[in-house]
């Protein structure tokens, strides 16, 4: 029970981790000894309200353009409007900005004008998700940690897009037109501090190349992933958790490790065309693997054996760290086998 707490505590924290570094950074209060009279203008076409003075309120009114923004605002609202373009003149004066979301708006790449969004050298957050994109937008203040781009139509990557954006913690592209041929060796290029990926739901046959070395969550649910290089893991060595449910993997389509990477403690493969357990690392602790095509679970081949080196051995002393297994939508029948309890000490459910 409290293996599985401290799991739960972990995964809290790596989750948040993205989060929590901005959100503290975010939530600095200014003081208001600093603002004139002159500050607290507010656009007729917005709410500013009191009681957060740093706030601009402007969703839900059908503007199609963006009002000049006071240069006292943190934080600027406008998703669920009609907005089209982001030209820089409505931010001349908001040096200040750290978040905007203009989610659920109509905005192009061509109605971006080309210095509005790098010119904001304070800016952490931004959200263009559910606009009429095609590519990520470029440039890009070198001071951003999330970039939020879901359900767009994007399917190009310029070249050097990332490059300056060494802050960028987490990169939301799911749901959009991502193929395979829109990414080369050195896309990715620039992200080191990047740690979670999210590019479910695209038309992808192949994983994405060359991901950033600190990428610790890899989100590639709902594509068409056929099969994973060999030692395509060691370019990202910390990554934890890895969502693959939802595409097309096959036995043939693993690397001869499967997935022994000693990093990877949540791994999901859910709904694929896998006919065995594939192998495993000592460390994992959640499985994923209902609704493939397996029949059988050969323990002799997934059980994990204890490291060589000493510190790994210590943590292997309770046996291999597997506590969740589910095999539901397969072809097993029970009784869960008395080898995999033996060799899985530690599993608390396992669902067949």
């Amino acid at each position: 029970m409290a293996g599985t707490i401290c799991f739960i505590l972990w995964v809290l924290f790596i989750t948040d981790t993205v989060w929590t570094r901005s959100v503290r950074q975010v939530y600095e209060v200014q003081d208001s000894d600093d603002w004139t009279i002159h500050d607290f203008e507010c656009p007729v076409e917005c709410f500013c309200p009191p009681s957060f003075p740093t706030a601009l309120y402007c969703e839900n009114r059908g503007l199609k353009e963006i009002p000049a923004i006071p240069s006292r605002i943190w934080y600027l609202y406008l998703q669920n409007n009609l907005i089209e373009t982001i030209p820089e003149k409505p931010f001349e004066n908001a040096t200040q900005l750290r978040w905007i979301n203009l989610n659920k708006n109509k905005i192009t790449n061509y109605g971006i004008e080309k210095g509005a969004l790098s010119q904001l050298k304070k800016l952490l957050f931004l959200f263009l998700e559910d606009n009429e994109l095609e590519e990520v937008p470029s440039p890009l203040p070198r001071s951003l940690e999330q970039l939020q781009l879901a359900r767009n139509k994007v399917s190009r990557i310029p070249q050097g897009t990332f490059s300056n954006l060494e802050n960028l913690t987490l990169l939301d592209l799911q749901n959009n037109k991502l193929v395979d041929n829109a990414f080369q060796r050195d896309t990715f290029k620039g992200l080191k501090d990047l740690m979670q990926l999210n590019m479910a739901k695209n038309p992808l046959r192949n994983m994405p190349p060359r991901l950033p070395a600190n990428t610790m969550q890899l989100f590639l649910d709902n594509n068409s992933i056929e099969g994973i290089p060999e030692n395509y893991f060691n370019v990202i060595p910390k990554v934890a958790f890895l969502r693959l449910n939802h595409n097309k993997l096959s036995d043939e389509g693993l690397p001869s490790r499967g997935f022994d990477v000693s990093s990877i403690l949540d791994l999901q493969l859910s709904h694929n065309q896998l006919t065995k357990v594939p192998r495993i690392s000592a460390h994992l602790q959640h499985l994923h693997l209902d609704h493939n095509k397996i029949k059988s679970v050969n323990v002799s081949v997934i059980c994990p054996s204890p490291s060589t080196l000493p510190a790994e051995r210590d943590s292997f002393s309770y046996g291999p760290h597997l506590r969740y297994l589910r095999l539901d939508g397969n072809e097993i029948k029970p009784p869960v086998p008395m080898a995999l309890m033996t060799c899985f000490r530690l599993l608390q459910a396992v669902i067949i």
